[in-house]
C-alpha cells in the first residue's frame, strides 16, 4: 500500500506504508485539509510527530518545509517504514525517528512550532498525552498542538495551559487544535464545523 505527499518539495512522491498492520493513516483529504490550515505555519518549522505510524504527517512537514522533524512511534517495522522513507526521499538528515511509547518518551532538551498527535483510536491518549506536552514544556509560545481523534472522544475546550481554538469534522475524524490560553487576548472566537 502506498501515500503520495500531497505538496512542497516532494510532491507526488509515493511513500511506503504497513500491510497488515492497525495503523491507520490520515487521509489524504484530511490531511490537505491539514496542512491547508497550518499554511505558512510550517516553514522553518520544528515538528513534533506523536504516534507517528507510517509518518505520513511528518513527512508532508519536511515536504512542505518544516526545519525539523522528529518522530515518535513504538511500533518496531513502523519505525523501519519510517527510517526508509527518510533515506528514500533525502530527509534522513532533517529528521530522527525515535522508537519509544509517547507517553515515557517526549523530549525534554527541545521545544517544537507544531505538535501533531493521532493516537489509535479508542485507548484515550489525547488527553494523557496534552498534560505531559504541558508538563514537559515543549510547546513554543505561539506553537499549536494538534489531536486527531474521534469524534466520540471529547476534549475540553481548556486543558492545562491549553486552549482550543480550532476544530474541524470529516466522518468520524475530528481535528482539535490547541494553542497556549492568552489571559490577556479577547476571548478566542472558537471555530467549528457547521
Amino acid at each position: 500500500m502506498g501515500i503520495r505527499v500531497i505538496a512542497g518539495e516532494i510532491k507526488g512522491r509515493k511513500i511506503k506504508s504497513l500491510k497488515g498492520k492497525t495503523v491507520r493513516p490520515l487521509l489524504a483529504r484530511i490531511k490537505k485539509s491539514l496542512f491547508d490550515i497550518i499554511g505558512n505555519k510550517i516553514k522553518n518549522a520544528v515538528f513534533l510527530d506523536l504516534y507517528a505510524g507510517t509518518g505520513s504527517v511528518g513527512l508532508e512537514a519536511l515536504s512542505r518545509g518544516a526545519k525539523e522533524v522528529i518522530f515518535i512511534e513504538k511500533d518496531s517495522t513502523a519505525v523501519k517504514v519510517i527510517e526508509g522513507n527518510l533515506q528514500k526521499l533525502g530527509f534522513n538528515k532533517k529528521a530522527k525517528v525515535w522508537k519509544r511509547d509517547v507517553l515515557q518518551g517526549l523530549p525534554e532538551d527541545k521545544k517544537f512550532d507544531l505538535i501533531f498527535l493521532g493516537p489509535p483510536y479508542k485507548l484515550e491518549l489525547i488527553l494523557p498525552t496534552l498534560k505531559i506536552i504541558a508538563q514537559k514544556e515543549i510547546l513554543t509560545e505561539k506553537g499549536w498542538v494538534i489531536c486527531q481523534h474521534h469524534f466520540r472522544e471529547k476534549l475540553p475546550e481548556e486543558y492545562f495551559f491549553h486552549q482550543l481554538f480550532r476544530w474541524e469534522k470529516y466522518g468520524n475524524t475530528i481535528l482539535s487544535f490547541y494553542q497556549f490560553k492568552r489571559i490577556d487576548d479577547e476571548k478566542i472566537g472558537l471555530t467549528t464545523p457547521s
